[in-house]
């Protein structure tokens, strides 16, 4: 109910209203690109073909590209290699220093990180097109010629830049994240589908009704369950010594520092399935190879143990991941000199260093326990569907990223609202 009534009084709002009809037309646009196919394909067999192997990375990559890559339309690429390419970056500016020194000189560091990570987004993206033109889809092409082939591979790579372009627009000018919120509305895109899917496989006798009963719980349990964690915080307690700046005395009041049990959302799930998603990409580009072969027995989520080993290397990644971009967006020891500049510090705890030990403490516990629980929401799917034969496109990590989404969209609304009310009050 809160959310809709922030929404009703977001709406109310002229400035929040432009935003959030900007957010919508460019996810409209989205979505109509997703219909417009790519030329030279022949669609009936490449249909057939994908039905055939609708499950694993198949299903992967449909998810995160809302059924374009099912249809091969002129988004089947996705966003993924710009996910990819903001993984290679932020991991880069760790290792080279000349990237670290440019993530710290502020807004124009960023916005040179921000153009490397365009310029190499498009270098896998062709890449990737041209594996699948290649190797993937070679079979399915209308015809074999090199002008063909460069055709659906400017195509490919073009969608995918102006999807980049897209996500860019909405942080710009709309609310909340636009890369996120772009798998977003392919992830709810399918919901529909998958609703039909289910129904006309359990009125076939093909999929139980436990089966789908199960689902439904395990639905309801990871939607109370990710609300829980992404709005649980734990509250540090801070006081400020009173201070006495001429006339004036400042200071004495108690305040907190909220500190997330999970402070890098879903970002963990979705870096760590595009990695996942790397190996088994190229298994598909050359199908009949022993690599191939290797992969699909042992790093597939179809495959058995396949199965097995990608859910533990699913867990590894989710926890280096959370760990990772938790230290990026929470810094102890910035925190710890702004409160001593302040005058602040945590009761029983000495200003400087051991205060920075302390915050670091807390961090990483609350850091395990995120992690913890999206690696079990993100994996159980996986998992349940080889104990129930249930084959359903909108699974936990489906669930587990649009809700996450919506709910930082939520508070990024929320904020544009708080901003607008200071605003208005200060004039």
């Amino acid at each position: 109910m809160n959310m809709f009534k922030t929404m009703a009084q977001a709406w109310r709002i002229p400035e929040v209203r432009k935003k959030l009809l900007y957010t919508v037309m460019m996810l409209v646009i989205f979505r109509l690109g997703s219909c417009i196919p790519v030329p030279g394909i022949n669609r009936a067999i490449f249909a057939s073909a994908f039905q055939a192997n609708d499950s694993g990375l198949f299903g992967l990559f449909d998810m995160f590209s809302g059924g374009a890559f099912s249809n091969f339309t002129i988004f089947a690429l996705s966003i993924t290699p710009y996910i990819t390419a903001s993984i290679i970056l932020q991991l880069l500016t760790i290792a080279i220093p000349a990237l670290e020194r440019l993530a710290q000189e502020g807004n124009e560091g960023r916005k040179k990180i921000a153009q490397y990570t365009r310029y190499l987004t498009v270098v896998l993206a062709l890449v990737q097109a041209i594996g699948y033109t290649f190797g993937l889809f070679r079979n399915y092409l209308l015809s074999d010629s090199i002008a063909m082939k460069m055709v659906i591979i400017l195509t490919l790579c073009a969608g995918t830049a102006f999807l980049m372009w897209l996500g860019e627009r909405i942080n710009e000018n709309g609310i909340g994240n636009g890369i996120s919120l772009i798998i977003f509305a392919g992830i709810v895109s399918r919901i529909p589908t998958g609703i039909r899917s289910t129904w006309t496989s359990a009125k076939a006798g093909t999929v139980s009704w436990i089966s789908i009963i199960l689902f439904l719980v395990m639905a309801l349990f990871i939607i109370v369950g990710v609300i829980a964690v992404q709005e649980g915080t734990r509250k540090i307690p801070v006081q400020y010594a009173k201070r006495v700046v001429g006339r004036k005395m400042y200071g004495g009041q108690s305040t907190h520092i909220p500190l997330k049990v999970n402070q890098s959302g879903v970002i963990p799930v979705i870096f760590s399935m595009s990695l996942l998603q790397m190996p088994l990409t190229i298994a598909y580009i050359w199908p009949n190879t022993g690599f191939a072969n290797f992969i699909t027995k042992w790093l597939s989520p179809s495959g058995n143990p396949g199965v097995w080993i990608y859910c533990i290397f699913n867990v590894l990644l989710i926890v280096f991941f959370t760990y990772f971009y938790t230290g990026i967006t929470f810094n102890p020891q910035e925190i710890a000199e702004n409160m001593k500049t302040n005058g602040g510090f945590i009761p029983g705890i000495r200003p400087g260093k051991a205060t920075v030990e302390y915050l670091a403490k807390i961090v990483n516990r609350l850091a395990i326990v995120g992690a913890i629980f999206l690696a079990i929401i993100a994996t159980l799917p996986t998992l349940l569907q080889q104990w129930t034969a249930l084959q359903i496109g909108f699974g936990g990590t489906s669930l587990l990223i649009a809700i996450g989404v919506a709910l930082e969209t939520m508070k990024q609304l929320e904020t544009q609202m708080v901003m607008r009310n200071y605003s208005g009050f200060l004039k």
